[in-house]
């Protein structure tokens, strides 16, 4: 399962942009394999277009998405974070994002890690002049007011098309039982004819039984049970007949009461 299955990616994309904007952080979405599946929002130079614009760089910052949680230290010396999100116990993904300093940084060890990533050393530690520097205590506060937030809606979208899907089975049930019962009406009423003409053949066989006399004893024999097997069909069917219309009371509310949801909806 996969959030971008069943939640509505724009809003989702929304909450992060106006959590981006209000806090000033970098955040962005992945899934289980760290793949991004939302936009990069206030990322700086010194992630995306040096870090992670290196083949190395960002086979390290993939692994730290993969496997950062809470607030944690990256490879790089920052500070980020990684929130699950989770729906119904089973984890989808995660939101990432921080790339903050907690102090000022060490133009030495950075220059070094440049030269271990592959980038110009002097660009590297000018873009990282430019990175925010931020307390650990506002990055928790921050990441898990974001983390309260998308799992609350990506539940609710859950919730949502979960029920969707129900009431598109529970109306296909009872659209196809509504069929299978005038069906089975159908058959009834062709039932009813043919008992009827089976007591006509009774009664007619009587008759010609009764006068051949003594000779038409047999057959009148096999008229009688063939009025009897017509009596008892006749019962059976008003049986079957009186359940049918029973079911068929039940379906026709239960459509009735899906109409009014639908009205009420709109």
């Amino acid at each position: 399962m996969k959030i971008q299955d069943f939640v509505d990616m724009k809003e989702f994309e929304a909450i992060m942009s106006n959590w981006a904007i209000a806090t000033g952080l970098a955040t962005v979405a992945v899934d289980m394999d760290g793949n991004y599946i939302s936009q990069c929002y206030n990322f700086t130079d010194f992630c995306i277009k040096y870090t992670r614009g290196s083949s190395e760089g960002l086979r390290r910052c993939v692994q730290c998405d993969r496997e950062g949680h809470g607030i944690y230290h990256c490879h790089a010396g920052l500070i980020d974070f990684g929130i699950d999100l989770v729906v119904k116990g089973e984890k989808l993904g995660s939101v990432i994002g921080g790339q903050v300093l907690p102090e000022n940084p060490d133009d030495d060890y950075y220059r070094k890690l440049a030269g271990e990533i592959g980038v110009n050393p002097d660009a590297y530690v000018n873009a990282l002049h430019k990175v925010t520097v931020r307390t650990e205590e506002e990055i928790n506060a921050s990441a898990n007011l974001l983390g309260k937030i998308l799992n609350d809606f990506i539940n609710a979208e859950f919730e949502r098309k979960y029920v969707k899907s129900i009431v598109i089975g529970l109306k296909e049930g009872v659209e196809k039982t509504s069929e299978i019962v005038n069906e089975i009406k159908q058959s009834t009423q062709e039932l009813k004819k043919l008992q009827s003409r089976q007591k006509i053949l009774s009664l007619n066989a009587n008759v010609e039984a009764a006068r051949a006399g003594i000779h038409g004893k047999g057959f009148s024999v096999v008229a009688n049970e063939v009025g009897k097997i017509s009596e008892s069909s006749s019962i059976a069917n008003d049986r079957i007949e009186k359940l049918v219309n029973e079911i068929s009371k039940v379906v026709t509310s239960m459509h009735d009461q899906q109409k009014f949801e639908l009205l009420m909806k709109d």
